[in-house]
């Protein structure tokens, strides 16, 4: 027959491979698959540069093999490769070549002549075969094997045809009719293993509707003709004239139209009922059978010899139910049988470019061997990359993974993460590459040592070569790490931000991580924000209040001034802005909850008479308050106000109050600026000197508290509870530093 397999490029689009367990291809241009044995992936053979880079193989025999290329002109071109010596025959009996599994030569124009030709040394066999003559015209050949010519012939009217062999014995044709059924229309032989052959035939059947036709396989003994095995009862596994099969003394193979429509290979135990069904779709209906070796079929897409879009070959052991397809190497072109039992393919992957023999015997897996090179050096690619288009890190715990997959192994990549807004850079050296040439990434969420912040990212990985074969190549690509907002966060990346101030008026900033590490909440980066803080009697955080989306403060001077700090999302704060004068009178503040269910944080006040006060948040970065409402009387009792967001599953923020004896009150906002009746929290709260609403800080969902004083620092997680509404934690915060701060908000 004759062997070239389908040239096309398999095309920058996802492919998708799937077997009988349904494997998916992923992302770019490689299919998922299980990792090669370790007998594929081992050392294999260098070789001399003794094939040209256009070759393809066509045929193989036990002295030599077939190849087809273009020669300086552009025409094609055959050539003998002697394995004795290594020298190449050109053959100039036709342009086209066939696969005889032998070392005979048979050419063609591709279409009634053929020349067959005895390539072993010291024969001098040689035959001449004009079909239309020695048949009729339309007589086309449709297989060989070794020096028999196999010949699909109109019989009748209806396009009938036959199937007859063709051969010559001391000069003289011998022609053998081989088929005995009157109606079929067409016949294709797509393997041989040198002595029986895989016929597909078309049938037509009568039905009540009239004729229609029906398909075949049978193997056949290539030189008596008889059935040695059924492939398939007649049916509708319609097979095409791009069909391509195989054979062995155990297994045949074949390409036809799947049931479930598309095509797939079906794959024989011979002398068994034993099928084995690899359903080929997507990009993969293109896919043909390569061969079998031992109880391993080889498929895929046939690309070209220099294709920039590798088209792998792949592979699946047979006898193995529950076996997943691999790749055995990165671009293959065509595929013949040798005598012998080994598959011959012409491709290329991380070890080289030329002609790789397959060897193996059932039970054991295939090895791979490059036998001829053309020593050109295959650039090393980029073949896929899995980089989600957006990374969510507000769970606890999230470690994306990232990954890029190279055309071979023997490479260092270096990944490098930046932060568009702030130009932070995270770079990593990827130098160990997992199945299949994969360089994974497993990010931790940190970019220079703090939790990530939230935006636009763009990513660069480069391939370097290690053993010092071609260029560094390079991909990039963007992606946007996203959180829900956190409104004590000052630097946009999720986590909770606590400003202190030193008795010398120093404001510092601490950035915890987004998650507690080993069940702590613990602290990532002091930054120094500014000095000359100690004008202001109290500076408190009140979250998002002027719509930038980035938690902001404000600070009330001996004056009675009040002024409002903008959040700029980068760890610091804008210019101060003035709101009014009149605040003076005030002992506290508490901001940051949303009191009244309108999306915005509000801000509550006690007077020196011991009357609440609430200012509904505006949104407006001058004017941030609207004018107060009185809430009620009786607050003086208090020497502490907190608000903490919506800490007990209420409607809406809540405020905790601790009296002068210590003990600390929940009052659970009801979603209009008022409180329900209080609830004892506990007592022993007066030993902190600060009580601070932080936010998430535990990412959990649920709001924390922060207690600060002389006896330590501790983190009181929300539980959602009314009546137990926080469980102790430690943290690192202000470790041994309970008397260093005189204001923690």
């Amino acid at each position: 027959m004759q062997h070239r397999l389908s040239g096309r490029r398999l095309a920058a689009a996802l492919l998708t491979l799937s077997t009988v367990t349904a494997v998916t291809g992923t992302l770019v241009t490689v299919p998922a698959v299980a990792a090669a044995p370790t007998a594929v992936t081992g050392a294999r053979a260098a070789t001399e540069a003794n094939l040209a880079v256009d070759a393809d193989v066509v045929s193989v025999g036990t002295t030599g093999y077939l190849t087809t290329r273009k020669d300086e002109g552009g025409n094609p071109l055959l050539e003998w490769h002697k394995y004795a010596d290594g020298s190449v025959l050109p053959i100039n009996t036709g342009p086209v070549g066939h696969d005889s599994h032998s070392d005979m030569v048979v050419t063609g124009n591709g279409g009634s002549s053929v020349q067959i030709r005895d390539m072993k040394a010291g024969t001098s066999f040689s035959a001449y075969f004009e079909l239309a003559s020695e048949f009729k015209p339309g007589a086309e050949l449709v297989g060989v094997v070794r020096d028999s010519l196999f010949v699909s012939v109109p019989s009748g009217t209806e396009n009938y045809r036959e199937l007859w062999k063709l051969t010559k014995v001391n000069g003289v044709s011998q022609k053998t009719k081989l088929s005995s059924r009157t109606r079929n229309v067409d016949y294709k032989v797509v393997a041989t293993d040198g002595t029986n052959m895989v016929v597909l035939g078309t049938e037509m059947v009568q039905s009540a509707s009239g004729l229609e036709p029906k398909w075949w396989t049978a193997t056949t003994s290539a030189f008596t003709g008889s059935i040695v095995d059924w492939g398939g009862s007649t049916g509708t596994a319609q097979w095409y004239q791009s069909s391509t099969g195989a054979l062995t003394p155990n297994w045949q193979a074949w390409v036809h139209a799947a049931p479930e429509g598309g095509l797939e290979i079906s794959a024989k135990k011979l002398g068994t009922t034993t099928v084995t069904r690899i359903p080929l779709t997507g990009a993969m209906t293109d896919a043909v059978v390569a061969g079998i070796v031992g109880d391993t079929v080889f498929y895929g897409v046939p690309g070209t010899a220099t294709a920039e879009s590798p088209s792998p070959l792949y592979a699946r052991n047979l006898a193995d139910a529950a076996a997943q397809p691999y790749k055995v190497l990165d671009n293959f072109s065509t595929a013949a049988h040798a005598p012998d039992g080994t598959l011959l393919v012409r491709g290329f992957d991380q070890d080289g470019d030329g002609l790789f023999r397959i060897s193996g015997s059932a039970g054991a897996t295939p090895t791979v061997a490059l036998e001829s090179s053309t020593g050109r050096v295959m650039a090393m690619q980029f073949t896929e990359s899995a980089v989600p288009s957006a990374i969510d890190l507000e769970k606890a715990g999230t470690t994306p993974s990232l990954s890029w997959t190279l055309s071979r192994g023997n490479a260092a990549v270096d990944v490098t993460l930046t932060h568009v807004a702030t130009g932070k850079k995270l770079t990593k050296r990827l130098d160990t590459p997992g199945p299949g040439n994969r360089f994974a990434f497993t990010w931790d969420g940190l970019l220079d040592g703090v939790s990530a912040p939230n935006g636009a990212y763009t990513w660069k990985a480069t391939a370097t070569p290690t053993d010092g074969v071609g260029s560094a190549t390079s991909l990039s690509g963007t992606f946007r790490v996203q959180r829900q907002a956190n409104a004590h966060d000052l630097n946009d990346n999720g986590s909770t931000d606590v400003i202190a101030r030193d008795s010398a008026g120093s404001l510092w900033r601490d950035d915890l991580f987004d998650w507690p590490v080993g069940g702590q909440a613990k602290t990532a980066r002091r930054t120094k924000i500014g000095t000359g803080w100690q004008v202001y009697k109290q500076i408190e955080a009140v979250g998002d209040i002027a719509g930038s989306a980035h938690g902001d403060y404000i600070a009330l001077d001996g004056s009675g001034y009040l002024y409002h700090y903008l959040g700029k999302g980068d760890g610091t704060l804008a210019p101060r802005v003035k709101i009014g004068g009149g605040w003076g009178g005030y002992k506290q503040l508490a901001g940051g909850s949303d009191l009244n269910n309108d999306g915005r944080s509000d801000l509550l006040a006690t007077d020196a008479s011991g009357v609440l006060w609430f200012y509904k948040g505006t949104g407006s970065a001058t004017a941030p308050f609207a004018a107060r409402v009185r809430v009620g009387g009786g607050w003086g009792a208090y020497n502490q106000i907190t608000a903490t967001g919506n800490i007990a599953g209420g409607t809406a923020g809540d405020l905790v109050a601790r009296d002068t004896g210590g003990v600390l009150w929940l009052y659970l906002g009801r979603g209009d600026g008022t409180f329900a009746a209080r609830t004892k929290i506990g007592s022993g709260w007066g030993s902190f000197s600060q009580l601070v609403g932080a936010g998430d800080v535990t990412n959990d969902g649920r709001p924390d508290l922060i207690a600060y004083g002389a006896g330590g620092t501790y983190v009181y997680r929300s539980t959602g509870s009314y009546s137990a509404p926080f469980s102790r934690q430690t943290t690192n915060l202000y470790a041994g530093e309970g008397t260093k701060f005189n204001s923690v908000s």
